[in-house]
């Protein structure tokens, strides 16, 4: 082909006019034209007007992004430590999706007294930037705290009955997902966090938790052995596992997943719970022990370190823990429960 020529400008043309509109003229056709050769231009003219160009670090093969702890299961799900993701490469990835999270929390009876805390440190942390449903299932809609929201953050009141025991609304819960799950919040969100009210985020928590299924693993037994974790051991039970049988102890405090993968384990866990009642049997742990014994069966899809369930009166801060996202509030569990 021949060399791209600007004598299409008319030669006798271009120099009848000032020198200077030439001038001007060819610096605006030079600036379009180095526009449309940028590395920026063209990704978004090859890939459409809603990708983002990113510059990072290269992922280095023969670089671990931590040596000091396990960030793979023997079923190659991630185990999430700071250190062990990008944000800004997830951010853009789940912003492609359009994504929206579901935030389910339970503020029954006086546990009502942490939702404001709760709502506002969600607020500063909780899934920043991304569109967030919180969910609040309670039997004081009234009391329900005016917090203000950010953009596309929304909270809805699911009222619900109370039980006379803790250990009953805290079994209950299942019941309540699952069912919610499949009425509701399969049309409304893409994943959904379970979470207990009575903590605070305390620092960032994200779109890096989010898979199909995830589970959190247990602040007191994160480096424990499995002959001492507390799964159900009678045999009677529906939650039972035998001596020699677990991978982790997962907290039943913040659990999640896709809707319809929340929906079988919440579903999973509430029969199973149905049948303990029937046989007049109820599991060491509540509902936290039927959800170890569905996580051990069906493999969870991500892991999420302690960093996401931490007590710092109880256990201190130790080294391995580089931030505490997800941590218990100071409180008289039996004036509470009571």
């Amino acid at each position: 082909m021949p060399k791209p020529s600007w004598t299409w400008l008319g030669k006798s043309k271009c120099f009848a006019l000032h020198p200077w509109i030439c001038f001007l003229i060819i610096l605006i056709l030079v600036f379009f034209g180095y526009e449309s050769m940028s590395p920026r231009s063209l990704l978004v003219g090859r890939l459409g007007a809603s990708e983002t160009r990113m510059i990072y670090t290269q992922p280095k093969v023969l670089t671990p992004a931590r040596s000091d702890v396990l960030i793979l299961t023997p079923w190659l799900a991630p185990i999430v430590w700071e250190g062990t993701f990008n944000i800004d490469i997830l951010n853009e990835q789940f912003r492609l999706r359009n994504t929206t999270i579901g935030l389910t929390v339970f503020a029954i009876k006086k546990y009502v007294v942490f939702l404001k805390l709760f709502l506002e440190t969600a607020e500063q942390h909780f899934m920043v930037g991304h569109r967030v449903n919180y969910y609040v299932f309670t039997d004081r809609p009234a009391d329900v705290p005016q917090v203000p929201l950010g953009a596309g953050r929304r909270l809805e009141v699911l009222t619900v009955r109370n039980y006379t025991r803790w250990q009953d609304v805290s079994m209950h819960r299942m019941e309540m997902i699952s069912r919610f799950s499949e009425q509701r919040f399969q049309h409304e969100v893409d994943y959904l966090v379970c979470a207990d009210v009575d903590m605070k985020f305390r620092d960032h928590v994200g779109v890096e938790i989010l898979s199909e299924l995830f589970g959190t693993l247990h602040p007191g037994f994160y480096s424990s052995n499995r002959e001492a974790f507390t799964y159900e051991r009678r045999p009677q039970s529906q939650a039972f596992i035998p001596q020699g049988e677990g991978d982790f102890y997962y907290m039943g405090a913040f659990f999640g997943g896709s809707v319809m993968e929340v929906y079988h384990l919440t579903k999973s866990c509430h029969e199973a719970m149905v049948v303990d009642q029937g046989n007049g049997i109820e599991a060491v742990w509540h509902d936290e022990s039927h959800l170890n014994k569905y996580l051990l069966y069906h493999k969870p899809t991500k892991v999420l370190s302690p960093e996401y369930m931490w007590d710092q009166q109880l256990l201190g801060w130790p080294s391995v823990m580089k931030k505490l996202r997800y941590v218990a509030v100071p409180k008289n569990h039996e004036a509470i429960r009571n």
